[in-house]
Formats: C-alpha cells, structure tokens, sequence
C-alpha cells in the first residue's frame, strides 16, 4: 500500500481568543482615534479663519528634533518588548528607558514651544480661532504622551526593583501599542499643523 493511499486525519488549527489587554488596548486605541479625528479636522476647518494674528506662519517653527525623538521612540520600546521575549531583561530596561528619554525629549521641546508662542509671540489659547485649536489639538496629543510616560516610568521602576520578567512581554507589546499610536498620531498632527496649516 503505498504512502499515498494511507489517509491522514486533517489537523485544524486551534483559534485562540486574542487576550483581554490586547483587545482592551485595541478598543482604547479605536476610541481616542475618533477623539484625534474630531480634533484634526476641527483644525482643518478654521485653518486660515481667524480674523486676527498671529497666523500659523507667522510664529510656528517646525520641530524637527522633537518629531525624530518621538518617532525613535517607537523603534525603542519595540527593541524593547523584543529584548524581554528574548529574555534580556538588562538589554529590556535599557531601551525602555531610551523610550523615556526620548518622548521627554520631545515632551519638553513642546512645553519650550509653547513658552516661545505664549510669551514670545502673544499667542495664547484665547488670541484667535488659530490659537485656540492649536492648543486644542497639540495639548491633546501632549497629554496623551504625558499619560504614556508615566506608564513607561512604572515599568522602569518595577524592572529597577527586579519585578520585570520575560513572561510579562506580552504586558510590555501590549503598552507597545498605545506608544505606536501616539506616534502615528504625531505623523497626523505635525502634517496638519505644521505642513498643511503653514
């Protein structure tokens, strides 16, 4: 009887359910985005609507070094969850605190523009439509990298108290997402704000 001829039991795959964080994260992540939507396109819509100065192009300054420290920053926590799968927890601490460092970075940069345009340029929240949605829309985005810093600052406390371990990597991918988002909603944001609105 040849080989050919002996019939072998179809295996299906197992399907597993995605796990609880995930699918949190995931509808986390889908809710802001209809938030940061709402807000882009209010922006859209008053570009080039206020009656009085100062106008986009009169006082932004585009912000090279904070969008490159903040885009790093999603090369840094994936090197990160990947170091801790592979389970080098130093090598983990390491680029999580990397990430740190650079969305601070780009956290400061933001908090020094601000003072720039608030002090500098008399542009404030109330000034004009201009001011108020820029506010709106980068104070948004601010706020959401502010919240994942200190989360990123919790986990590097734990792994400095040794609590971090291998199989806490699918905590640390999960997180990951959140900061992916962030940074994909800068990509947004610095386009509409500094590309588009100048």
């Amino acid at each position: 009887m040849s080989s050919a001829a002996i019939a072998r039991p179809s295996v299906e795959p197992e399907w597993a359910l995605p796990s609880r964080g995930r699918v949190g994260m995931l509808s986390l992540i889908a809710a802001e985005a209809a938030i940061f939507t709402i807000f882009v396109v209010a922006y859209i819509f008053y570009i080039g609507k206020s009656l009085s100065g100062p106008m986009p192009k009169d006082v932004l300054e585009v912000p090279i070094i904070g969008t490159v420290c903040l885009l790093s920053s999603s090369l840094t926590v994936h090197l990160a969850v990947r170091a801790l799968r592979s389970a080098k927890v130093s090598a983990f601490g390491l680029w999580w605190f990397v990430t740190i460092a650079l969305g601070g970075i780009f956290l400061v940069g933001t908090g020094r523009e601000w003072q720039r345009l608030i002090f500098e340029k008399g542009l404030t929240i109330s000034t004009n439509l201009f001011g108020t949605a820029y506010y709106s829309l980068v104070g948004l985005h601010a706020f959401h990298v502010t919240v994942g810093l200190l989360a990123l600052a919790i986990g590097m406390i734990f792994t400095l108290l040794g609590k971090v371990k291998p199989e806490h990597s699918e905590r640390a991918d999960v997180f990951s997402l959140y900061w992916h988002f962030v940074d994909v909603v800068w990509v947004i944001v610095f386009t509409v704000v500094y590309v588009v609105g100048r």
